[in-house]
C-alpha cells in the first residue's frame, strides 16, 4: 500500500504546476494538495483552488490577493500573497513533498526554506540549483531532505542509475531536440523573432525555457544543474543533439556499458515519477511505438552559432557565483528579447559582457547570491537600455 503523499505546487498555474495537477487528478486516492500558488494568473489559481480544496493559496502578485480572498470566501482555504508567504507556506507541518516548478531564481528562497523544514523536493526549477548548488546541495544533505529531479533529462539520468547508485558514473549525456533552429545559421538567427523561437518541435512548455532551448541556455543550464544533482565535474557531462526526444538522457559507468531512458515526449511522466518515486504508477499516457520511430539520430551540439553552451559550461567550470551571474543576466536578456528590445543573436554577447564585469566570488554565501542576482540585473538591464 502507497501512502497518500500531502504535496504544496509552487507554480500551479504554470506548465510544470498545471501539468502536475494532472497527475493528481488521475490518482487521487495517492496524493492529496496541500498548497497551490500562482504568480499573476488569479483566475486559474482560483479555479485550481476551487477544484483540489488545498489548505492554502498563495497569490505572489499582491495586487490580485482581494481577488483571491473574495473569490475563494466561501471555502475552508486560507489566503496569503507576497514573495515572502511562498517561504512560509512550505513549513506546514502537514506537507511531504514541495513540488518547486516556479521558473526562475524567484523560486530559491521558498525552496531553501523547504529543505530548511525537511521537506523533500521534487526540483522542476533548475535555476535553484544552478544560482546556489553548492548551498542548496550541502542543506539537503544537513536536513536529509532529497531532491528528486522533474526536468526530463535529469528525471532519465536518475531513472538510470536507479539499482547504480554504488556504481561509478563515467559520463552522462544530455540529450536535446536542438530547438526549432537546430542547424541554422548565424545570419538566419539575426532575423529571428519571438514567435519562431516560441515554436518548439518537441515539447509543450512556458516562454521562457522555450525561449532558452532555442538558444541551447536551457541545456546550459541543466549541464550545472546536473553536476549538482549527480555530484559530477564538469568533463564526465556532455550533450548530444538527438532532435526526436525519444531518449531522455544517457549514463555510462566505467565499465563502458551505457543506460538510456526512452519514452514519448511528456513531461507528466518524470512529474508523476517525481512525486511518487520509489514506486511506479500505472498511466493513461500515450505509448511509444517503434514503428513510428524507425530512426532516431545524434548529433554534435553546434556551439559555434550557439554560444550560450559554452558559456554555461565555462561558468560551470569557473564556480563560484558565476553560474548565478549567468542565470540573472539570463532572464533579464529572455525578458528583453520577448519584449522584442534585442535581436536573438545579442543574446550570447550580453551574458558574456555580464560574466565579465560582475564581481567573481569563489565561495559565496546565500546573502552574496541574492546580492549578484540583483547587481547582474542592474548591469544587464542598463547594457540593454531597458
Amino acid at each position: 500500500m502507497i501512502p497518500k503523499k500531502h504535496i504544496a505546487i509552487l507554480g500551479s498555474t504554470g506548465s510544470i504546476g498545471t501539468q502536475a495537477l494532472e497527475v493528481v487528478r488521475a490518482h487521487p486516492e495517492h496524493f492529496l494538495v496541500e498548497v497551490l500558488t500562482g504568480n499573476g494568473n488569479a483566475d486559474l489559481l482560483i479555479q485550481q483552488a476551487k477544484e483540489f480544496k488545498p489548505n492554502a493559496v498563495v497569490i505572489t502578485d499582491e495586487k490580485k490577493y482581494q481577488q483571491v480572498k473574495d473569490a475563494l470566501s466561501g471555502e475552508d482555504i486560507k489566503v496569503y500573497a507576497g514573495q515572502d508567504a511562498l517561504s512560509q507556506v512550505v513549513e506546514m507541518e502537514s506537507i511531504d513533498m514541495v513540488l518547486t516548478a516556479i521558473v526562475g531564481y524567484a523560486g530559491l528562497a521558498s525552496t531553501l526554506a523547504a529543505i530548511k523544514k525537511g521537506k523533500q523536493i521534487a526540483l522542476a526549477n533548475k535555476e535553484t540549483l544552478v544560482v546556489a548548488g553548492e548551498l542548496v546541495t550541502s542543506m539537503a544533505k544537513e536536513h536529509g531532505v532529497n531532491i528528486y529531479p522533474v526536468d526530463s533529462e535529469h528525471s532519465a539520468i536518475f531513472q538510470c542509475l536507479a539499482g547504480e547508485f554504488h556504481n561509478r558514473i563515467e559520463k552522462i549525456y544530455l540529450t536535446a531536440s536542438g530547438g526549432p533552429f537546430r542547424g541554422k545559421s548565424l545570419d538566419f538567427l539575426k532575423k529571428v523573432k519571438k514567435e519562431q523561437a516560441l515554436k518548439h518541435p518537441n515539447w509543450d512548455m512556458g516562454a521562457k525555457i522555450t525561449i532558452d532551448s532555442s538558444t541551447l541556455m536551457n541545456k546550459g543550464l541543466e549541464v550545472i544543474e546536473a553536476k549538482w544533482l549527480f555530484h559530477l565535474q564538469p568533463d564526465q557531462i556532455d550533450v548530444v543533439i538527438h532532435p526526436q526526444s525519444i531518449i531522455h538522457s544517457i549514463v555510462q559507468f566505467e565499465d563502458g556499458s551505457m543506460k538510456a531512458q526512452m519514452g514519448l515526449p511528456d513531461m507528466k511522466l518524470p512529474i508523476q515519477y517525481a512525486l511518487t518515486y520509489p514506486h511506479r504508477l500505472p498511466s493513461q499516457f500515450p505509448r511509444f511505438d517503434f514503428m513510428k520511430y524507425p530512426s532516431l539520430t545524434f548529433e554534435k551540439p553546434d556551439i559555434e552559432t550557439f554560444r550560450c553552451l559554452p558559456l554555461a559550461f565555462e561558468a560551470l567550470r569557473q564556480g563560484g557565483n558565476m553560474s548565478c551571474i549567468l542565470n540573472a543576466a539570463n532572464e533579464v536578456v529572455v525578458r528583453a528579447f520577448l519584449h522584442d528590445k534585442i535581436a536573438f543573436t545579442a543574446i550570447p554577447d550580453i551574458l558574456e559582457k555580464a560574466m565579465q564585469r560582475i564581481t567573481f566570488i569563489g565561495k559565496p554565501s546565500y546573502s552574496d547570491y541574492v546580492e549578484t542576482d540583483q547587481e547582474t540585473r542592474n548591469l544587464t538591464t542598463g547594457i540593454i537600455g531597458y
